[in-house]
């Protein structure tokens, strides 16, 4: 991702490790069940194996291998009309009227946008494990939540309980 110092009107990110993992895991499990597939026949166990067998034990691997690209397909893309989230598997499009803060707490994996009523919804787009290219994606999402966030004033009336 490429954001220049002045904010970008589009922000569009998805993590860098997580999608290069995910791509490796699935290639792997693919070419081992294959392999084990393959090989099935020649097993001097006791057992027979049928093609059915084979077969199945190739579909597992992309089975498995489908599953493992799911960790690929997070991303979030902002712009003048709100913020869009792809995670595992849901997506939500927010307007930034919702979005009252853009945030990524200590300790947590991925950024997060902050909702009403305490509520929030990850951005698994924007991962720790992406250290710098992370920094950067949440700075030009902060900017752009700043600058088209509406702003509202604080409540007049005392909370609950106070005199």
């Amino acid at each position: 991702m490429t954001v220049p110092d002045e904010v970008a009107d589009v922000v569009d990110v998805r993590p860098r490790k997580a999608r290069w993992i995910a791509i490796v895991l699935a290639v792997i499990l693919v070419s081992v069940c294959s392999l084990a597939a393959a090989m099935l026949r020649e097993t001097d166990t006791g057992v027979y194996f049928r093609s059915s067998d084979q077969v199945a034990m190739v579909l597992l691997g992309c089975f498995l291998g489908a599953a493992s690209l799911l960790y690929a397909r997070p991303r979030v893309r902002a712009d003048a009309d709100g913020v869009y989230v792809r995670n595992l598997v849901g997506t939500h499009r927010l307007p930034w009227a919702l979005v009252l803060r853009v945030s990524f707490p200590d300790g947590a994996s991925w950024a997060r946008l902050e909702l009403p009523d305490d509520e929030y919804l990850a951005v698994m787009a924007i991962q720790a494990t992406d250290k710098e290219h992370a920094v950067r994606a949440i700075h030009a999402l902060r900017a752009l939540h700043h600058r088209h966030a509406p702003v509202v004033a604080p409540d007049p009336r005392p909370p609950d309980g106070a005199a």
